[in-house]
């Protein structure tokens, strides 16, 4: 992504108010620090929760509605910035966006009964925010290859609506259903994101020639993966009709992530994160094509996925920008091969282990927990000052 700055602008608000990605990669990745090791008391402490919600709601609610889409907000706030020319929120407007991000998180934290509509509200003013500047941007330069960006966003918040539903009215299944469908629509944006960005990096840092995408290839791919989000809410994913969607889905990630020199990558940790990470999507969709759909080898292998590829490439990115966009060499940054290696043990122990061993599935979940909040306390630890103080050439971002 280019810096389109103007280097006369000097910054006006707080650091962390410059750009969207301050606020919620920061406290983001704090609140997967603290979600894991909440949950892990839930479920096996008991007498220890506090939490008011129902725990196998919150749970997978608040990973990919609270955690992910944090991220996601951080990265396009800034993302949709350079591609459009057009500015997003800063200062007042992103910290009252933010705030409701925030306030929603907490609301599911108190200690007493908390009405179900004040989170599903206020999560509404949040989405409904980023929806709108994104919309905006793209629009106003009809920018029509980035639409499908505010189109996704949509398609979450109705799903986020649907997830609130569903605890109303107690019905869980359909919760269930939901929650895999937005793991489906955030490996479709990240399909999406990633098939540009990715080989993008690895060119432009390798000095190798970029492979121009196969038009079909991608098209084929993302329409897959949109189809398993309607095939998941109709509850035909596990029909032989879903299988086969699975698997092209599968096929085409896989043939697309080829293309994107994974071999090159292998020395660099800001680049093979990437690939390793993306690699979990088809392998992902593989097993759930080829494996007996059980719900206990779908739950395990969602994830797999969810920890694999979605925290994987939220971890890499959050690196990644961080650092560029506040005028740092990406490649010259604190160490984290640990980190992104600890990420992806997480995945495998937590989302492939319980199926082959499952008598000690407590276990698994203790040392995965572990790893996946080890791997974004580091995060904290080394990029806290970045994201809170002011760019070393004084630019604003």
């Amino acid at each position: 992504m280019l810096n389109i700055d103007d280097p006369n602008e000097k910054p006006t608000s707080a650091a962390i108010w410059q750009l969207g990605f301050r606020p919620f990669f920061f406290f983001g990745a704090l609140f997967a620090v603290i979600a894991i090791p909440i949950w892990l008391i839930t479920l096996y402490l008991p007498e220890y929760a506090w939490i008011q919600f129902p725990a196998l709601w919150w749970h997978p609610h608040e990973l990919l509605f609270g955690f992910a889409l944090a991220i996601v907000a951080g990265f396009l706030l800034t993302a949709v910035k350079n591609w459009t020319g057009k500015a997003t929120f800063t200062g007042t407007q992103l910290a009252l966006v933010f705030g409701c991000w925030l306030a929603a998180r907490l609301s599911m934290l108190m200690p007493f009964p908390v009405p179900i509509e004040v989170p599903a509200f206020l999560d509404c003013l949040f989405m409904g925010a980023l929806i709108a500047k994104c919309w905006h941007c793209i629009y106003s330069v009809k920018q029509w290859r980035n639409i499908a960006i505010p189109i996704g966003l949509i398609v979450a918040l109705l799903l986020n609506f649907v997830s609130y539903y569903a605890l109303a009215t107690q019905d869980y299944t359909l919760a269930s259903n939901t929650w895999l469908a937005m793991q489906f629509m955030i490996a479709l944006l990240i399909s999406f994101i990633g098939g540009r960005v990715i080989p993008f990096f690895t060119s432009a840092k390798l000095n190798i020639e970029r492979k121009e995408p196969i038009v079909w290839l991608d098209a084929v791919a993302f329409s897959s993966l949109g189809l398993l989000v309607i095939l998941v809410m109709t509850g035909e994913l596990h029909s032989e009709v879903g299988r086969i969607f699975l698997l092209i889905a599968a096929i085409s990630s896989f043939a697309r992530l080829l293309r994107w020199q994974v071999k090159a990558s292998l020395n660099e940790p800001m680049l093979w994160s990437l690939h390793l990470s993306y690699l979990c999507l088809p392998v992902s969709l593989f097993i759930l094509a080829l494996w007996e759909p059980t719900p206990f080898v779908v739950k395990n292998i969602m994830h797999f996925f969810a920890i694999g590829t979605i925290a994987g490439v939220c971890l890499s990115m959050i690196t990644r920008v961080s650092l560029g966009h506040t005028g740092r060499n990406i490649y010259q940054g604190p160490n984290m091969v640990g980190p992104f290696t600890f990420i992806i043990l997480a995945a495998f122990i937590r989302g492939v282990l319980p199926v082959v061993m499952p008598e000690a599935t407590a276990e698994w979940h203790i040392l995965s927990g572990l790893l996946w909040s080890v791997s974004f306390s580091h995060f904290i630890y080394h990029f806290a000052s970045v994201l809170f103080q002011y760019r070393p050439d004084g630019r604003p971002g």
